[in-house]
């Protein structure tokens, strides 16, 4: 039989056509489009400057941004323990695309624009520069985000903050490995956890011994955040007890440190950023704060860095639903277009009303941070735990949910719901998880009751705008005043019955606060549909599960 020639099909009968299919998202302001973001700034910065903000968020809605944060999280840090010649150097090498988004964070002011300009709304125009980076490159974020936070706990010595903090400050990066004294801008990181001590650091092993006019220190870290820093804050023991010091890689003169990076974490998500064991051998630090008190020098550095995991959080749920929102625009099933498909807006409206209350409270709560006054401490002292337990933990939740409403393509990695999805666990596990969390709200009530009265107070500001709220801040006042009553009384039965009950607790007073935030700052729709559906008590748990009075098409709209 002889063959006959084969032609390949015409156009009509090609096999490979794509159509039914979203746009990139690419080239888009993540600022302009974010109105939450915007409405949120103008409340409680309306001094920022505009044009900067527009100009960040353009840089990170461009395809040339965007590519970067693929390739830092493909091509993720890499350790280098010693030479070629056998000489430990304990190098992170990082991929290019790594150090230009981290160099654009700090130049743009992510970690130190409220202590370069302070007043008004310093720590909210801040926020909004942190949250724009981070919704598009999450990793890079950590150490952002321990450089700003390092900024109180150095004020505890003259000498040391005199040194550090122009460099903490500056509007500049310099990855250089070399004695800090030559560089114009730094980075810090920290290193508390031990393996076997976690986030209970007075089980710490690690020991200091005076040596002059510094500390040798020696023990191993569990975890070591950002090991490329150019210092730590560490904590060690002394006779006193924990204390904290202040850890260079480099040392005055140019000699490394004996900080010996053993392996870098193979992590869930956060990929882009490195994380690390270390050993300390003789490592030189300088005592940070007083002999003993090393957790009293540390804790607001924690307090910092525990808003930015809310920041981050709002962040990530921002990126979630704009990515989810912008499918449905484009995606036809079913003969009609996903975004009119009433089952689709519910779900958007659902995930769009949870950003928007992550959204202002993140910015509500880095506005207490520019309140001197001592309500405004206790406010965020309850106010900012609160908010990490309840906001970090639906972080991952809402992930995904969004990666959901992008069918299989939000299963792969080829979009950015996948990392997404990866990156919100880190925001509830870093700096406390839920337990250690709760606990921390638990000690404040028994050591601090005032900070419930001022919690209280400013809940108390959303009273008469729904019937919902009125209903739920009654139960909640009861249960405070309880549970300040149990941690008072010191009756160990009745702190393990309300330590049972503390997560529901913490739920109640995060979903309240919100609320609260909510009817202060955002339009109406906004307020009453949160409060109708997480308040109400025929609320869903469910994405989607809306009841009647929510203003779906409002949301939608908005996302």
């Amino acid at each position: 039989m002889t063959a006959e020639p084969v032609t390949a099909p015409t156009a009509p009968h090609t096999t490979h056509a794509v159509f039914n299919q979203a746009p990139p998202r690419r080239d888009v302001n993540e600022f302009t489009l974010n109105t939450a973001l915007n409405e949120a700034v103008d409340r409680y910065a309306p001094q920022a400057p505009r044009d900067e903000l527009e100009r960040l968020g353009g840089l990170v809605g461009s395809a040339g941004f965007i590519d970067d944060a693929r390739l830092a999280n493909e091509h993720g840090p890499r350790l280098r323990t010693h030479d070629e010649w056998g000489n430990r150097i304990d190098d992170i090498e990082f991929h290019p695309s790594y150090h230009r988004i981290i160099g654009e964070a700090l130049r743009s002011g992510a970690h130190s624009h409220a202590w370069a300009n302070p007043g008004p709304g310093a720590n909210v125009e801040r926020a909004a520069r942190f949250m724009l980076l981070s919704q598009i490159e999450p990793g890079h974020a950590c150490p952002v985000s321990m450089t700003h936070a390092v900024v109180p706990s150095l004020h505890a010595d003259r000498q040391l903050a005199d040194f550090w903090l122009p460099k903490v400050t500056s509007h500049d990066y310099d990855p250089r490995r070399i004695d800090p004294a030559e560089k114009s801008a730094v980075t810090f990181g920290m290193a508390m956890t031990e393996k076997q001590g976690g986030s209970d650091i007075r089980a710490n092993t690690t020991r200091a011994v005076a040596a002059g006019d510094h500390y040798l220190i020696t023990g191993h870290k569990w975890f070591c955040s950002a090991p490329q820093s150019d210092a730590f804050l560490v904590i060690a023991q002394l006779d006193e007890g924990p204390s904290c010091f202040v850890v260079p890689r480099v040392l005055p003169g140019g000699e490394l440190n004996t900080v010996r990076i053993q392996r870098l974490k193979d992590k869930l998500g956060n990929k882009s950023n490195a994380s690390s064991e270390v050993e300390f051998d003789s490592t030189v630090g300088w005592l940070l704060g007083e002999p003993g008190r090393g957790v009293r020098t540390i804790i607001e550095m924690v307090s910092r860095t525990r808003l930015d995991c809310v920041l981050g959080t709002a962040a990530g749920m921002r990126q979630s639903v704009a990515e989810a929102a912008w499918h449905a625009r484009s995606r036809a099933a079913f003969g009609t277009t996903l975004i009119d498909a009433p089952l689709m807006r519910a779900v958007l409206a659902d995930l769009q009303l949870e950003a928007e209350a992550a959204t202002y409270a993140s910015l509500h709560l880095a506005a207490a941070y520019d309140d001197e006054s001592s309500d405004a401490a206790d406010f965020r002292r309850l106010a900012t735990a609160v908010g990490k337990y309840w906001i970090c933990k639906r972080g991952p939740e809402h992930a995904y949910e969004s990666l959901e409403c992008l069918g299989g393509n939000g299963y792969t990695e080829s979009f950015p719901l996948a990392r997404r999805y990866r990156e919100q666990p880190v925001m509830a596990v870093w700096e406390g998880s839920g337990n250690v969390i709760v606990l921390d709200v638990l000690r404040a009530l028994a050591r601090e009751p005032r900070t419930a009265k001022s919690f209280l107070g400013f809940l108390e500001t959303g009273l008469g705008r729904h019937a919902d709220f009125d209903s739920a801040f009654e139960s909640l006042a009861r249960s405070l005043q309880s549970a300040v009553e149990d941690v008072s009384g010191g009756d160990p039965s009745a702190l393990a019955a309300l330590q049972s009950r503390g997560r529901v607790l913490v739920e109640k007073m995060a979903l309240l606060m919100q609320s609260a935030i909510l009817f202060e700052s955002a339009p109406a729709e906004v307020a009453a549909s949160f409060a109708t559906a997480r308040l109400g008590a025929d609320r869903g748990r469910e994405y989607g599960a809306l009841p009647a009075g929510v203003e779906i098409d409002f949301l939608v709209d908005r996302a």
